[in-house]
């Protein structure tokens, strides 16, 4: 038996009954319990996780950790994690009441993704997906307006979008939806989606520090 770990928690009754709760140094892991032979592709498991961590999401806030990371038991579970493990319980602590929006937004003037055939070294051809990359702006006026909802952090996916994370007390979650849509109304010509609430992750990211 192997469990499917959904995210990283500050109390095992955040977790349980919905998923196991594994004890895991400063923090406990939500794990979903699969047989050893399932796939992680298998879509009923993949619909199986997605909503087991929305039902986490509602009653506590945690730390989302990407599909496809599996343990099989908590000595496992607490030896992969242990370089993060204390980290993660501060954040935790420090955020408990709040949640993660995400405002996805298409790039004013969206460039192509660079051609691997039209460079003859790979240093050249990262450096100009690198450029291409980074050359996606929207509206400065629209980009100020999305900053001023809150504590933010700006993305760059790809050549033709943008990414905002907004970092949200929960009861705060309405009001930012309605904002975004006063945003859709004062800025009809910006194309972008407004989504959440989400658990910790762009937030928990230490590189992003």
């Amino acid at each position: 038996m192997k469990s499917v770990i959904v995210g990283a928690h500050l109390r095992a009754e955040d977790i349980e009954p919905e998923a196991r709760a594994l004890a895991a140094g400063d923090v406990f892991l939500s794990g979903v319990d699969v047989a050893d032979d399932q796939p992680l592709g298998d879509r009923e498991l993949v619909l199986r996780v997605s909503k087991v961590r929305a039902v986490l999401l509602e009653r506590a806030t945690f730390i989302a950790i990407r599909y496809g990371f599996v343990v099989h038991g908590a000595e496992e579970a607490a030896a992969k994690v242990a370089p993060h493990a204390a980290r993660w319980r501060a954040l935790l602590e420090a955020n408990r009441d709040n949640v993660e929006m995400t405002l996805k937004v298409i790039a004013r003037n969206p460039r192509p993704r660079p051609d691997r055939r039209d460079f003859a070294g790979g240093a050249d051809y990262l450096r100009a997906l690198h450029e291409s990359t980074h050359a996606a702006e929207v509206d400065e006026r629209f980009r100020d307006a999305v900053s001023r909802l809150g504590t933010h952090r700006w993305t760059h996916r790809d050549g033709r979008s943008l990414e905002c994370a907004l970092l949200v007390p929960r009861a705060d979650v309405p009001r930012v939806s309605e904002a975004g849509e006063q945003l859709r109304r004062q800025f009809p010509e910006v194309a972008f989606l407004l989504s959440g609430p989400w658990p910790l992750e762009v937030f928990a990211d230490a590189d992003r520090e």
